[in-house]
């Protein structure tokens, strides 16, 4: 008896062990589609700036950097309009789109909304609610930025699926910043 417990002790571990090597396999095969996404942006505008922070990259698109202008920080709100998609190649398409309240992106992707309402400026508060990857990409973020945040499923919703969000998906933010607001 005691035999057969350690026998299956020893099954649980390894096949733990397997699941945790194919999600790390997972995430880095989500790390190759964002590089790639990334290469690909940047060849196609040489005024586009890449930062990393934490688990999320950040292609700002047209980038005219302005130290004059604020910049997102941590508490404080931002208006902002996005389109979600979950990344799964190097290219984002629509049969991708996840959620968004930019009216043309829904429109592209052929959803039929009633409510219309949703299409408009959303406001959020850049603390520990949000997402990491979101989180993490936001940071710094300018009035008038135009742009893309990537991050693998470790630093977005891990092995739970989210709505229309699958588990383990990486995940892409276009975003355009309306204007960044002061900490409530």
């Amino acid at each position: 008896m005691r035999k057969s417990v350690v026998i299956l002790f020893s099954m649980a571990v390894v096949l733990a062990g397997c699941a945790k090597q194919s999600v790390q396999a997972t995430y880095d095969k989500q790390t190759g589609y964002i590089e790639s996404f990334i290469s690909t942006q940047m060849s196609e505008d040489a005024t586009a700036t890449l930062t990393r922070n934490g688990g999320a990259y950040r292609v700002t698109l047209h980038d005219t950097m302005d130290p004059t202008r604020d910049s997102l920080q941590w508490g404080q709100r931002v208006s902002l309009y996005y389109g979600c998609f979950a990344l799964t190649s190097a290219k984002l398409t629509t049969a991708n789109l996840v959620a968004t309240n930019l009216k043309s992106l829904a429109d592209q992707a052929k959803w039929t909304l009633t409510d219309e309402s949703r299409f408009k400026l959303d406001t959020l508060v850049l603390n520990g609610a949000l997402v990491q990857g979101l989180a993490d990409g936001l940071v710094g973020v300018q009035p008038g930025d135009e742009g893309y945040i990537l991050f693998t499923g470790k630093y977005g919703y891990g092995k739970s699926a989210r709505g229309t969000i699958p588990a383990l998906s990486a995940l892409a933010y276009y975003i355009l910043i309306d204007e960044i607001l002061p900490n409530e």
